[in-house]
């Protein structure tokens, strides 16, 4: 494509000529996904649930499609309600939510029902300003709540939008400084009608064609506009700053069983893992190793195998020892926050973090 044909591209009449051509893309290939409401249903008035919205929007955040689907239809059959989730246990909740990991939004989601309940008679606002309000909804959820449950003009930007409109735009401002640019492109781009349809068009354009490695550009209703294609460079936008070292950290989780049950703790609200349960563990965080103090004297035996698992800001070596000591008494068993005595045989009901999970599996094996 000629350089004077590429100038067209940024020019605001094309705009709405881009996203008609998501659009009807959209009509013929939107994902079905657990949560959405097709086009066909929206055009013959379905509208969407924004509670199914909202909670598979904070599902989503930094996690696969394929991975919160499960989670999402376990959560909607067991609480099909706003209202429904603000009554649940923490507990009950947090430990649903065990292995899908970024725990702070399992207490965000809590927060959040629970405001609605009580604040707001389980009604959604509608607007961005609204939602924002609300406990753990930031500016990316409360966009993608108000367009895709209200159709609300908003511009609602993920990681496969960012993806869709740097390449679009062929913007080469590295992320996060790009952000603002790519956000102004996609408010740009937005149709007064079907806004919500137009944010989980980009949204699948970028899920299933525009992809991080070797993207379909023939298959792309927009390749036309692409600058990024027309310059050969698609795959190597948007530019993201290089990754850092994430630290290394160890730690010891501690295996205390007796009478076929083991004992488990709750942890700090705040911080790591916060509010779940889990075994027992030395201290170790994402700025410091564990400290190998066990949670009570007695007679350990350390095990060879550990647990390796990657955080979002560092990994964690987790080793493992098993309590050999005598029954454990009333006052060492108080001293332990939230401590209780859980069925071996049911741990996997327990609702244990991932990392914690792995550690029990191996200490059943080695018990």
């Amino acid at each position: 494509m000629p350089v004077e044909c590429r100038e067209k591209i940024v020019d605001e009449r094309e705009a709405p000529r881009i996203a008609a051509a998501l659009l009807d893309h959209y009509d013929t290939h939107a994902r079905t996904l657990a949560w959405r409401i097709s086009p066909q249903q929206r055009a013959a008035g379905v509208r969407p649930d924004p509670y199914r919205v909202w909670l598979s929007e904070v599902m989503l955040q930094q996690t696969t499609v394929a991975a919160v689907t499960s989670y999402f239809n376990a959560f909607i059959g067991r609480w099909p309600t706003v209202e429904a989730l603000a009554a649940a246990p923490a507990e009950d909740v947090l430990a649903a939510w065990a292995g899908l990991g970024y725990y702070a939004r399992a207490r965000n989601l809590i927060a959040c029902a629970r405001a609605m309940a009580a604040d707001h008679g389980g009604r959604f606002p509608d607007t961005e300003p609204g939602l924002r309000a609300l406990p753990g909804i930031g500016d990316y959820t409360a966009a993608a709540v108000a367009a895709i449950a209200f159709d609300r003009p908003s511009a609602v930007v993920d990681a496969n939008v960012e993806r869709v409109t740097a390449r679009l735009f062929a913007i080469h401002t590295p992320l996060p400084a790009a952000k603002s640019a790519i956000r102004a492109k996609v408010a740009q781009m937005l149709p007064a009608a079907r806004p919500g349809d137009f944010a989980q068009a980009m949204m699948d354009l970028g899920a299933t064609i525009c992809t991080p490695r070797n993207p379909s550009c023939l298959l792309c209703p927009v390749a036309g506009w692409c600058e990024a294609r027309a310059q050969g460079i698609a795959e190597s936008l948007p530019v993201k700053p290089p990754k850092k070292a994430k630290p290394a950290r160890t730690g010891t989780a501690w295996w205390i069983e007796q009478q076929g049950h083991v004992l488990l703790v709750q942890r700090a609200d705040k911080g790591m893992l916060g509010g779940m349960r889990a075994l027992p563990d030395d201290g170790w965080s994402a700025s410091r190793n564990g400290n190998r103090a066990p949670p009570l004297a007695g007679q350990w035996t350390q095990l060879d195998a550990a647990v390796a698992h990657v955080f979002t800001h560092f990994s964690l070596d987790l080793s493992l020892a098993l309590y050999r000591g005598p029954q454990i008494d009333k006052v060492a068993f108080e001293n332990l926050n939230g401590a209780c005595w859980w069925p071996v045989e049911r741990i996997e009901e327990a609702g244990l973090p991932t990392l914690f999970a792995k550690a029990a599996r191996i200490a059943i094996q080695h018990r």
